[in-house]
């Protein structure tokens, strides 16, 4: 139903006081190299939704490369949280077919490219 937010100082610390809640229906995660399940918030989020990470060293998250579905209903990884750091050309890739793949499952079809 929402993303919970909130500030953060130059250290990306949380700044008290200031969360807000956003309404929303999806979300994406883009951190760039940060590292994907290994910590941090995606590795939180991880653990509250029990999200399936694979075995390789770097702990991604586990979607499948065809139409990247996680082991949570619904929710859909693609690029470095899933396959690791590589280059951006195979990030925007696979965002591309990412999104084609969630409109297909919203709408039963999609116009976006494959």
């Amino acid at each position: 139903t929402g993303v919970k937010c909130c500030e953060v100082n130059e250290k990306r610390k949380p700044i008290a006081g200031s969360e807000f809640d956003i309404r929303a229906d999806l979300a994406f995660i883009a951190i760039g190299f940060a590292g994907p399940a290994a910590r941090g918030p995606v590795s939180e989020l991880a653990g509250q939704m029990k999200i399936a990470i694979d075995s390789r060293r770097s702990k991604n998250v586990e979607a499948n490369d065809r139409d990247y579905r996680t082991s949570v209903e619904k929710l859909y990884a693609a690029g470095d949280v899933r396959r690791g750091q590589s280059l951006v050309v195979w990030a925007i890739r696979e965002g591309r077919q990412a999104a084609r793949a969630i409109d297909e499952a919203l709408m039963g079809s999609s116009v976006l490219p494959r």
